[in-house]
């Protein structure tokens, strides 16, 4: 059963005063996809009492990152009624209860509207959606757990269009999920769905129509639909577990695939592409760089045991010819050598802490000449970092680890950046940090 819950102030509250201070949040990895966050006039690093918090909002469960614009938050979330979260990575959980989006005053954390559905959860790390939200202009975009793939009015969270993935394409949910975050560009919503001939699927973003769909697999994978540039054209990359592949945006043409499959069937992290350069990777150490030549990639190297960094949380960040991801075999904060794979440093210390875990995790974000990281310990970093190593700045704790991983507790959520703020999140609360200078 569906509902609408709408508060008066999300007719009467004027939040573009808001939106004018600064830069927004609107989609999972920011405005341009990149892992930028272009604000300036943000601290260089916290105080003895830490940062101030402006509100602490509640929420229910969710991997899903939170998507800020327009001077609202929204966030997908899920509430149990029924079932235990037990994290076994080759079994399913079964819940019962409701996954919603939750619109937020990015203000004061005031709720402004939630749009919730009952919704049975067959689920394996069963604790809630993971797809972050799309927002674009008056509609917010949301894919559930379960393939529950929606539009909804920004205003009121009234429904515009909806579609069951699993229904409308004949597939059924992967063992983690619906995970791949949709994309708008232009008219079109891309989504990672599943069946036959439909791994990528193009929809129109005003009435939920197929535009088209490409590509089969064995599964769909995990791994968000990604714009790349080549040679002037844009290109839309689909990672699915048995290739890496090259898309027309446009039409869903296949232009060029490319073996690569991860343990697992665990394609996840978006691709990578700097200058010329593509980089992907994986679990079981599968990875490789490659360089695109008359429109097509080929391979410049292959990653080994121990070379490059395979990364399946968080996706790497390229700058100045290193990349730099949380491997997933270690866990460890890993800096390598876009020309060779060549290992430069790594460290524990904003992934776990201190020790080896596997799928050690901390978001990636760059700020003017430092990062910022989001640990699964529910800290936030400034650093910096380099070919030549890694310097902590600054840190504090915002929330803390409500999931459980391999025996430690973890916070698995990306953050948004907006309004000179953090925007964080857990299974019980959603943080608003200002960092403004």
């Amino acid at each position: 059963m569906l509902r609408i819950q709408l508060s008066v102030l999300a007719c009467t509250t004027l939040l573009l005063p808001l939106a004018a201070r600064g830069d927004e949040w609107p989609q999972w990895l920011g405005p341009r996809h990149d892992s930028v966050w272009r604000e300036t006039g943000v601290v260089l690093g916290f105080s003895a009492q830490g940062p101030k918090v402006k509100f602490r909002t509640p929420v229910g469960l969710g991997y899903s990152g939170p998507a800020v614009a327009g001077g609202r938050v929204f966030v997908t979330d899920y509430v149990k009624s029924s079932g235990q979260i037990a994290n076994n990575p080759g079994g399913r959980n079964k819940l019962t209860g409701k996954e919603r989006t939750v619109c937020i005053d990015a203000r004061n954390g005031d709720v402004l509207w939630k749009y919730e559905y009952d919704r049975p959860y067959a689920l394996s790390y069963a604790a809630g959606p993971r797809c972050t939200p799309v927002v674009d202009g008056d509609r917010v975009y949301v894919l559930g757990a379960e393939g529950d793939l929606y539009c909804l009015a920004v205003k009121d969270g009234s429904e515009v269009w909806r579609r069951s993935l699993t229904k409308d394409y004949k597939t059924t949910t992967q063992i983690w999920g619906f995970a791949a975050h949709p994309l708008v560009h232009g008219d079109l919503l891309y989504c990672v769905v599943g069946g036959a001939g439909s791994v990528a699927v193009a929809f129109d973003k005003r009435t939920g129509r197929e535009v088209w769909k490409a590509l089969s697999a064995s599964e769909a994978g995990y791994c968000p639909p990604t714009l790349v540039d080549n040679g002037g054209s844009e290109e839309l990359l689909i990672w699915h577990p048995e290739a890496l592949n090259g898309l027309d945006p446009a039409s869903g043409k296949v232009r060029w695939s490319r073996k690569l499959q991860p343990n697992y069937k665990m394609a996840i992290t978006a691709p990578r592409k700097s200058g010329d350069y593509l980089f992907a990777s994986g679990i079981g150490s599968i990875g490789a760089l490659y360089k695109y030549e008359k429109g097509e990639p080929e391979v410049v190297w292959r990653g080994k045991s121990k070379t490059a960094v395979y990364s399946a949380n968080t996706t790497p960040f390229i700058e100045n010819g290193v990349i730099y991801g949380c491997d997933c075999h270690s866990g460890a904060l890993t800096a390598v050598s876009m020309e060779d794979g060549e290992r430069l440093w790594q460290t524990f210390k904003p992934t776990t802490g201190n020790r080896r875990g596997s799928h050690g995790t901390a978001y990636i974000v760059k700020n003017q000449d430092r990062f910022v990281l989001f640990a699964e310990t529910g800290d936030l970093i400034f650093a910096e970092f380099s070919a030549s190593g890694y310097n902590e700045v600054s840190r504090a704790h915002i929330v803390d680890p409500t999931n459980e991983c391999f025996g430690r507790p973890v916070v698995w959520s990306h953050p948004a950046f907006a309004y000179r703020c953090a925007f964080v999140r857990n299974d019980k609360e959603l943080v608003c940090v200002d960092l403004a200078e």
